[in-house]
């Protein structure tokens, strides 16, 4: 018996799955798992060695043990999709399919880490408050690991019932536009209601991310998405608009409009892990513009026929923007030297050369001065 394309889809569809995001990419990819008896699930949360995996039968716990490799990036991670002993006690995670996306940061750690918090992921909700002065530069950090990781940003101004004025909160929406080029920019408000069908609309499809600051207001979010109290609210300090971790796991739930959520704890530092590509598409401007330089390794500083510095001097592009661009790019090589031995030695060889240079002119001026 032969099964059509349509036939296929229309199984997935009806797989118990299926509001997981089960699809026939992922049927085909367990195909060899199935054979083995194993039964797929999705990963809802992840603590101490253990994972909640939701499966065909139900949500059952689930040891790591046997899923525990040296590079902390294939851990078991909240939205991943898994391999699971279909009985026994304890029961195990035999194995990970392999992620279509991945969201990393790099640890605070001083071991170079990276570290990921959502898997399979096709949209990264960035949450940011208007009960503070907005941080673009920390916008551009998240924008940069989300584009790297391969899902669809989109920047949600949360709290926006504290902008009473709509010309003053339509500056704020566009100050965001320009930081967040290719990305949409949506006002919300859970008091009020404003903008929560069309963010309801635009995550009905898919796994969703939702990231940002501790009291970014991402649980009041989550729970309008979800349209009852699932998370717990904090109240936020008056003197800095700052909250307490109200989530304090990674968890996948499911939204009534269709799509998925993967609530995160407040993250208090956003490092970069190897986003070259991320960085380069926040400021896509900038990449643009560097076409256009005299030499293809410009650095964009003092070099001459420099295109990117031609629209600083006109006034086309802002000074913020690449203060920010060659911030990031510094601490993304920073990041990625430390797990790079060429790209280390390639760093420590171009010191070299700059100062050799600037011995050499020295020592030219100097000799003018005799």
């Amino acid at each position: 018996m032969s099964f059509s394309p349509a036939s296929s889809e229309a199984s997935s569809a009806a797989h118990p799955l299926a509001p997981y995001g089960w699809d026939e990419g992922w049927e085909a990819e367990f195909t060899p798992y199935a054979a083995q008896g194993l039964l797929p699930g999705r990963v809802l949360r992840v603590d101490r060695g253990q994972c909640d995996v939701v499966t065909p039968g139900g949500t059952v716990r689930a040891d790591t043990e046997f899923v525990v490799p040296r590079d902390p990036l294939k851990v078991v991670c909240t939205g991943d999709w898994a391999a699971v002993d279909p009985g026994g006690d304890p029961r195990y995670v035999r194995t990970l399919l392999p992620r279509r996306t991945a969201f990393v940061r790099s640890t605070s750690s001083q071991r170079s880490e990276g570290q990921i918090l959502a898997a399979n992921v096709e949209h990264a909700i960035i949450a940011v408050p208007l009960s503070v002065d907005l941080d673009l530069g920390r916008i551009e950090r998240f924008l940069a690991l989300a584009w790297e990781s391969g899902a669809q940003p989109l920047v949600v101004l949360t709290k926006a019932d504290l902008v009473p004025d709509p010309t003053g909160l339509s500056y704020l929406v566009e100050d965001v536009e320009t930081t967040a080029p290719g990305v949409q920019v949506l006002a919300v408000s859970a008091a009020t209601g404003e903008g929560l069908d069309v963010l309801s609309a635009l995550v009905s499809g898919g796994t969703s991310v939702l990231l940002g600051v501790s009291g970014a207001g991402k649980s009041t979010l989550a729970n309008a998405l979800l349209g009852e109290e699932v998370m717990e609210v904090q109240a936020i300090r008056d003197v800095d608009g700052k909250g307490r971790h109200t989530t304090t796991t990674r968890n996948l739930l499911v939204l009534p409009g269709g799509g998925v959520l993967i609530d995160t704890p407040g993250l208090r530092g956003v490092g970069l892990w190897d986003a070259g590509q991320g960085v380069g598409q926040v400021f896509a401007e900038i990449e643009e513009l560097a076409e256009g330089c005299r030499f293809h390794d410009c650095a964009h500083g003092s070099e001459p026929g420099c295109a990117v510095l031609a629209a600083l001097a006109d006034g086309s592009l802002p000074e913020r923007r690449l203060e920010s661009y060659h911030k990031l790019l510094r601490e993304n090589q920073r990041i990625v030297a430390k797990t790079d031995a060429r790209l280390r030695a390639e760093i420590r060889r171009e010191w070299r050369l700059k100062g050799a240079e600037g011995r050499a002119a020295m020592e030219a001026k100097r000799g003018r001065i005799r």
